[in-house]
């Protein structure tokens, strides 16, 4: 079958899944009619490969059904979605490379190999064939030229490198789709953010890229280096993972840039984004089928109602197909349409992971937007961890807040604070005030691409 690029065959991957004016005179104008026309038919050839593949087989079968059972989206509910945890059990029985790859009686596919980070347990092995892993750097790159990404752009990127696959996956999308210039920075592990600092201002970087969290940090590195970024820097454009996150609290730092979100994970690649008209962000569904599941039923939610989100890749038709993948990831599809691409269905914003959450008094807590709030009180620096522990028979939660430089301390802040996160939370929480900097070592923020807002102590 040739080597890697023959497998991914660009010029037909760029028929099926255009960019930029292609795109929005394409896959952006169908109709719903037309639209789901194209999903039947992708998601078919998804199907009968998955039935190839013994980790789906086996789940498949053992749940009752046949591959003449399900024959069309109409039936996709009949499917029982899976997530990292059964592909956690597949390896564990079926070591070291689990039984969901799908690469066995295919020695000729190329295979890519990454993992996740581990924020959340063991890493996961994730792999790509040549044809999807180009499709969906493709896609990524689909989404930074539609949030305005030029052909001179300087593309400052902060995603990990290592055995993650986000550095890997934004280079090959910056490289192999658009024509910037990227500089492929990495955590602030690989290349000290002081040293980033100066890459950005040596170079002249225009775009930045990468996890919210992080990209705020480096504006205050610039801040304590003396320089300031709104002046500075020449960034224009952000465009990461923002969630719920305050747009004011990044504008603060970085000046007038333009903001936009994504939302993908490892498995899936990039499966929505925000557009120019910040209308939600658009699923691409040519390429995506999206559902939002209750995380303890799976039941199918309303449009509005936030749940898991659970995906289907139409174009992972060889090397590790996904079919109702549960990410664990909590968001909510919005109701109507949006202004820019009103055949597309849209996410709202992150807002935790079901399996990272924290039940207190019956009410759900998500340790990873708790940052959204806070950044409602100039007080708060926006960086923070929870702390989660038994008292008697109840669990309770602290929140250990840095503050804004030049702020002092106070029981006057703490209270109110507290309140702050009562009120929008429902429920009552501890507040530990810490200086700037003081929860670097418990949240990794300076080496990880997601800095860890979470330690139990139960």
């Amino acid at each position: 079958m040739g080597g890697y690029f023959d497998q991914a065959d660009h010029r037909r991957l760029l028929v099926e899944y255009p960019l930029g004016e292609a795109f929005l005179a394409g896959p952006a104008r169908l109709s719903r009619d037309a639209l789901r026309d194209l999903q039947e038919r992708r998601f078919r050839q998804v199907l009968a490969r998955a039935w190839q593949v013994p980790f789906y087989a086996r789940r498949w079968r053992a749940s009752g059904l046949e591959p003449a059972d399900v024959r069309s989206l109409d039936d996709l509910g009949k499917l029982p979605s899976f997530s990292k945890a059964d592909l956690m059990r597949s390896i564990d029985e079926h070591p070291p490379f689990g039984d969901y790859h799908g690469r066995d009686g295919h020695p000729e596919w190329n295979l890519v190999m990454h993992t996740t980070s581990g924020t959340t347990g063991q890493p996961q092995p994730i792999y790509y064939g040549a044809w999807d892993r180009e499709v969906q750097n493709a896609l990524l790159a689909r989404a930074y030229l539609l949030q305005g990404l030029r052909p001179e752009d300087v593309v400052h990127s902060v995603y990990g490198f290592g055995m993650v696959n986000g550095g890997h996956y934004v280079r090959e999308a910056v490289l192999h789709f658009t024509d910037c210039l990227l500089l492929p920075a990495g955590t602030g592990l690989e290349t000290r953010s002081e040293q980033q600092v100066a890459l950005m201002r040596r170079f002249r970087a225009t775009v930045l890229v990468g996890f919210i969290d992080y990209i705020k940090r480096l504006a205050e590195v610039a801040r304590e280096s003396g320089i300031e970024p709104a002046r500075d820097l020449a960034v224009r454009m952000i465009s990461g993972h923002i969630g719920q996150e305050s747009r004011e609290a990044v504008t603060e730092l970085w000046g007038e840039v333009e903001i936009f979100d994504w939302y993908g994970v490892g498995d899936t690649g990039i499966v929505a984004a925000e557009a120019p008209d910040r209308d939600g962000r658009y699923i691409w569904e040519d390429a995506h089928l999206v559902e939002i599941v209750d995380p303890d039923s799976g039941a199918a939610q309303a449009d509005g109602t936030p749940g898991n989100i659970c995906v289907t890749v139409l174009f992972k038709n060889t090397v590790y197909p996904i079919v109702r993948f549960d990410t664990n990831d909590v968001s909510a599809i919005l109701p109507g349409r949006g202004t820019l691409l009103p055949g597309f269905r849209r996410l709202t914003g992150f807002q935790g992971r079901s399996d990272n959450m924290v039940k207190l008094r019956g009410i759900n807590i998500y340790p990873t937007a708790i940052g959204a709030h806070l950044a409602a009180d100039k007080a708060a620096g926006g960086e923070y961890v929870c702390r989660v522990a038994r008292e008697g028979s109840r669990e309770v939660m602290n929140v250990v807040v840095e503050l804004a430089p030049g702020v002092a301390a106070s029981e006057e802040i703490r209270t109110r604070l507290a309140e702050l996160l009562r009120q929008r939370l429902g429920v009552e929480v501890g507040v530990e005030l810490a200086e700037p900097g003081e929860t670097a070592p418990f949240t990794e923020i300076e080496q990880r691409q997601k800095p860890i807002r979470l330690i139990d102590e139960r």
